[in-house]
């Protein structure tokens, strides 16, 4: 436990509480925490679209090699972000498989975008959404849905007014994790989206940049991304801890 906490302590002692408020209010520090929010939120939005029917794929469709597509979809959960970023770049740069026909033909460049900070975000969030999601489903008991199905509701139906209320604790607890994921990515976003002020440096990639000259406003910036965790964590625990 001290491990763990001690970390965490020294960041809360070293904070420069007297100065916190002036230095939340850079206009630095103002761009990269609305840059973070602003992709954060549509990467999640991103997962959601993505992830949602996916997850119902993996729950509720038995085709072959559905273990193997389960697996890849894991991939990102252990994958060195860098080697994301990577690969990201390799697929979508504009010498990439993907990239170099998006350039070609629609003269669209993702890497070193805020598009990019996005998709570098989604690529390592979306696991988390998709393992939520999939938990719920099988937990969802099928009987309502058949019911549904017998008294002659669509598919779309059935899953617009009785799957998504049944699993809709999961995807919302999925879709808070993703979204805390996305908001502390750092590396993926540097190796795909790179560090430019404004338009790809969220508050991970700030948080580096000002250690080597402002310690101080590291630590504020870290600080706040300590109390995004907290309070997430919190609001999930109820999902992960059980008993007293």
């Amino acid at each position: 436990m001290l491990f763990l906490t001690l970390p965490l302590a020294g960041l809360l002692v070293r904070a420069p509480w007297s100065t916190l408020a002036e230095r939340l209010g850079e206009p630095q520090v103002l761009e990269a925490l609305r840059l973070s929010l602003v992709t954060a939120t549509v990467a999640t939005l991103v997962c959601l679209l993505l992830g949602v029917p996916l997850a119902w794929m993996l729950a509720r469709v038995a085709f072959p090699g559905r273990r193997l597509v389960r697996a890849l979809v894991t991939v990102p959960l252990v994958l060195p972000p860098v080697v994301g970023g990577v690969a990201l770049l390799l697929v979508l740069g504009r010498r990439g498989l993907v990239g170099q026909w998006l350039d070609s033909t629609f003269g669209v460049t993702l890497p070193f975008t805020t598009a990019g900070v996005v998709i570098a975000e989604t690529f390592v969030a979306m696991p988390f959404l998709v393992i939520s999601v999939e938990g719920a489903l099988r937990a969802a008991d099928p009987r309502f849905e058949e019911a549904a199905a017998t008294l002659g509701a669509s598919r779309w139906t059935i899953f617009r007014r009785v799957t998504l209320p049944l699993i809709a604790p999961g995807v919302v607890a999925g879709a808070v994790l993703c979204w805390a994921r996305a908001l502390g990515e750092f590396g993926a976003t540097i190796t795909f989206a790179g560090n430019f002020p404004g338009r790809t440096q969220t508050m991970p990639l700030a948080v580096y940049l000002a250690l080597e000259t402002e310690p101080e406003a590291a630590i504020v910036l870290s600080l706040v991304l300590l109390t995004v965790s907290v309070v997430i964590l919190a609001g999930l625990r109820d999902r992960w801890v059980s008993g007293p």
